[in-house]
């Protein structure tokens, strides 16, 4: 596997993208999430998106943070938060996720963010499970679903 710093709208990236899409479409209905990103919140200095690609060069996984403080309920600064992480159905079990999962906390943590905060949903318990194996603990609800009893929200100091 190829791990591989990207622009958030990187061609590789958007159609994996709309694949997480899709999945989100299936799990909760509505169309995806309806959180508004920008290619410019996972660009240095205010964060970090990243690929997999397989060996045929193909993308199979992606992951990205981007810098948040007390720009919104919940959130504080020095935090970070995790979007759009993503492994295609036929490399899941490989640990691609948690691998993506600790550059991005290691990206996080030498850009000066203290704390990773992230939002999943009651329809992803394998998030949930790499989430809760990888330290986080539920925090304050924040972002655009934080008043939605299937969102969820996590943080891990970083």
């Amino acid at each position: 596997m190829n791990i591989r710093r990207v622009p958030f709208d990187h061609p590789d990236a958007m159609k994996l993208n709309d694949e997480v899409q899709a999945e989100y479409d299936v799990r909760y209905g509505d169309g995806g999430d309806a959180t508004h990103l920008d290619a410019a919140d996972f660009a240095v200095p205010n964060g970090l998106y990243l690929l997999v690609y397989d060996e045929d060069d193909v993308p199979v996984a992606s992951g990205g943070w981007r810098r948040r403080d007390t720009n919104e309920v919940g959130n504080r600064d020095g935090d970070a938060e995790l979007k759009r992480m993503f492994v295609v159905e036929r490399a899941r079990g490989r640990g691609l996720a948690r691998r993506v999962l600790a550059l991005l906390e290691e990206d996080a943590r030498a850009a000066g963010r203290v704390r990773m905060v992230l939002e999943t949903g009651t329809k992803q318990p394998e998030a949930v499970s790499l989430y809760a194996s990888s330290g986080y603990a539920p925090c304050e609800k924040f972002g655009y679903y934080r008043f939605h009893d299937e969102s969820l929200c996590y943080a891990k100091a970083l």
